[in-house]
């Protein structure tokens, strides 16, 4: 994939914005603001991908994000205290 987008993405979800909502040609507003036609047609994807039905929001996706990484930390502690329970096991029976 390529680097970082020049432009910020306040500009490109209202660049969407404006396509999806009026009646002109998409290649028209990508000319009336400048840019690519490409550009403006890979961000209406993408924002057809991110607006499909079972589709996660933004705050959806970290929140998931933040839920994973904690489950990943539950799951080492509780194999750090299984073996710990194992190891003072042992060390009772001797």
């Amino acid at each position: 994939m390529g680097g970082p987008s020049k432009y910020p993405e306040e500009f490109r979800r209202e660049a969407v914005e404006l396509f999806l909502t009026g009646d002109r040609p998409r290649a028209q507003v990508a000319k009336s603001l400048g840019i690519a036609d490409g550009s403006l047609a890979a961000w209406v994807k993408e924002h057809q991908k991110r607006s499909a039905p079972g589709a996660l929001s933004e705050d959806e996706r970290a929140e998931l994000k933040r839920l994973r990484q904690e489950n990943a930390e539950l799951k080492q502690d509780r194999e750090i205290l299984k073996r710990a329970a194992q190891y003072f096991a042992r060390e009772t029976t001797r």
